[in-house]
């Protein structure tokens, strides 16, 4: 019998990434798209063409679509309420999807999804209290309680990188109403932020140098010349370590969790991260909980989101076909 295939898409403030996985979670065929300075029927243009050339190319036929996507979510209506970063506001989002494709469509936050991933079949495959974030131009943040998605009362919750971690910090970013949310203060946008202004500091270190240079100040770049010994760089990681480490200790205090996965693209600096924050998680949490969290780096990186689509759509069509067993056996 051919493996069922399901299509997971992953929507980044930035970028779209899209697959064709299986049952086990394998996958088969990849696609990305830019999602930089798209209006809605632009974007909304862009994941069906991509949607739709996975379908095309397939090895077998497609029975569903899961989206992941950076927005607040009413789950009682399927409607894109804020999206931060893109122009999703108040979008009945799994309606026009399924009108377009003509498929069964399955919608939840992106951060929501990335943990499930994880939870699944990654990092945190076996735990039963999971926290996750996903740290890329904001940050998406997901819980696993109980071995069940949280998603709060209507769909909304968990979200992870609204927590304000400095009173006074800087607006949030677009359309958050907040001032220093963590998605502000510690995101790969907060990562370039740091990296010129310390750049601008220390004009004779590496990344001066690079800023004298006109090269782009990214998670990359900033990584890189750490890695190679450059102390500028490496004072950004520390900051931007320090900062998710203080939220990480609240979570952990809150949320007594059994695992914290971090994954995203700024999680390419491995260790010069959680160094960070596992110092702050034992310096500012309480125990016991402090003293039993893990805290790892995400399994499936920065395909989570992706991956945990695609399982969220495999999970829809199980529940489906188990309420129409029912029904045919009442």
């Amino acid at each position: 019998m051919p493996p069922r295939l399901v299509i997971g898409v992953d929507i980044g403030g930035t970028k779209l990434a899209a697959a064709v996985v299986d049952q086990d979670l394998q996958v088969h065929q990849r696609t990305q798209r830019s999602m930089h300075g798209r209006d809605t029927s632009a974007l909304l243009d862009t994941m069906q063409e991509a949607v739709q050339e996975l379908i095309n190319t397939a090895s077998g036929t497609v029975d569903a679509v899961g989206f992941g996507i950076p927005s607040l979510i009413d789950r009682r209506t399927g409607t894109s309420v804020v999206a931060i970063n893109l122009p999703l506001d108040h979008l009945p989002f799994g309606a026009l999807m399924a009108e377009r494709l003509d498929l069964p469509i399955f919608v939840d936050n992106d951060g929501n999804v990335a943990a499930l991933a994880e939870h699944r079949a990654g990092a945190a495959a076996g735990a039963q209290d999971v926290l996750a974030l996903t740290i890329g131009t904001g940050i998406g943040g997901g819980l696993i309680l109980g071995g069940q998605v949280y998603r709060g009362w209507v769909g909304s919750g968990a979200e992870l990188g609204h927590m304000v971690i400095d009173l006074n910090g800087p607006p949030c970013q677009g359309n958050c109403p907040n001032n220093g949310c963590l998605e502000t203060m510690a995101s790969g946008t907060a990562l370039a932020r740091e990296a010129l202004r310390i750049g601008a500091e220390q004009p004779d270190s590496a990344l001066g140098q690079a800023l004298s240079a006109g090269r782009q100040l990214d998670g990359a770049l900033v990584t890189e010349l750490a890695h190679d010994g450059d102390a500028a760089a490496g004072a950004v990681l520390a900051l931007i370590g320090e900062r998710l480490g203080v939220a990480m200790a609240s979570y952990v205090n809150i949320f007594n969790p059994e695992v914290i996965v971090l994954g995203g693209g700024v999680m390419a600096a491995g260790e010069m991260l959680l160094a960070p924050i596992r110092e702050q998680i034992a310096r500012r949490a309480l125990p016991p909980s402090r003293d039993n969290v893990r805290v790892l780096r995400a399994h499936y990186g920065a395909e989570a989101g992706m991956i945990g689509a695609a399982a969220l759509a495999l999970d829809g069509l199980a529940r489906a076909a188990d309420s129409n067993g029912k029904e045919a056996g009442q």
